[in-house]
């Protein structure tokens, strides 16, 4: 018997997308989906770079910013999530954020026609130069040297593509070595920790304020199968407070006043000529966060752009 679902749909900008959908999975989300007209003009101009793209399928009425689209079981909890997320939109202005029109507008949907339908924009992502990020019920025939994550829609998938993952995991493949040990603050849906196993670190410890966060990096980690299962671990907690040691690499996808603040103690817990790969950061913000780097003894080796987000990697 097919069931009544709730369709939370938000417009708001591209900036924002990252943001909310880090607001969204804090609730008992089921699934959700992103147009985003930045996408959509970047996949027209570069049709060669993605995996699948299909203009005629996609309602791209939206002329600019984005409408992301969450889908909630109709209980109790529901009218606590709802409040939950319009207070934390209503926040981001204070963060510097540019939430554009912020609308909020819940409907009832019919479960059939969302789960087929919304599934239909997820395929597998090639987001870096040998990363697939793919969905738990898509196939897809991998080649040799690439590496597979897998990500369920249900559990943070929004975010896989977004630019400031892009760039942060072109980083890690980059920089990870074998013998490398790399920390993933604010680990989120996971995926940085993932990919930084996946590309053969020898540990990788991924740590989050938020308990949420944890429970959906941990399920993360389970469906992708790891090797040696041993080499990573997710925290729930403060960087300061909960890892002992340094590693070779710290990566931060946060936000730029995150990274600005991170800036003061996290040489403590990177290596001599370790890498500290931050991201998150709207261009705007770009030399604001070089210049408090280098104020904090880092050395400035990259920075790479993509869309309107950078990404710094300093040298400790």
């Amino acid at each position: 018997m097919d069931k009544d679902w709730l369709e939370v749909e938000l417009i708001t900008s591209s900036e924002a997308v990252e943001a909310i959908t880090g607001i969204i999975y804090n609730t008992g989300v089921q699934g959700v989906s992103i147009l985003d007209s930045e996408d959509i003009e970047d996949k027209k101009k570069n049709p060669g770079e993605f995996d699948w793209f299909d203009e005629n399928g996609m309602d791209i009425s939206i002329k600019e910013g984005a409408i992301i689209k969450a889908y909630y079981k109709q209980d109790e909890k529901f009218d606590e999530y709802l409040e939950y997320i319009k207070e934390k939109i209503d926040e981001l202005d204070n963060l510097g954020i540019n939430k554009g029109e912020g609308s909020v507008i819940v409907k009832k949907v019919n479960e059939a026609d969302w789960a087929n339908n919304w599934k239909q924009y997820y395929k597998p992502t090639k987001i870096g130069q040998k990363t697939v990020v793919k969905p738990t019920w898509e196939n897809y025939n991998k080649e040799d040297d690439e590496i597979i994550i897998e990500l369920d829609p249900g559990m943070a998938f929004g975010t896989g593509t977004h630019e400031t993952t892009r760039l942060c995991i072109k980083a890690l493949e980059k920089y990870v070595k074998e013998d490398s040990i790399v920390f993933d603050i604010g680990t989120g849906s996971g995926i940085l920790a993932i990919a930084a196993s996946k590309l053969n670190a020898k540990k990788v410890v991924g740590v989050d304020l938020d308990p949420v966060a944890v429970d959906v990096a941990k399920e993360n980690v389970k469906l992708n199968n790891i090797d040696n299962i041993d080499n990573i671990e997710i925290l729930y907690g403060n960087l300061m407070e909960v890892i002992d040691g340094k590693a070779n690499i710290v990566v931060a996808n946060i936000l730029a006043d995150v990274i600005k603040l991170l800036a003061e103690d996290v040489k403590k817990f990177i290596v001599d000529d370790g890498y500290f790969i931050a991201s998150g950061i709207i261009l705007d913000r770009k030399q604001d966060v070089m210049d408090k780097l280098k104020k904090c003894g880092f050395n400035i080796e990259e920075v790479n752009i993509d869309g309107e987000w950078c990404c710094i990697i300093a040298k400790s």
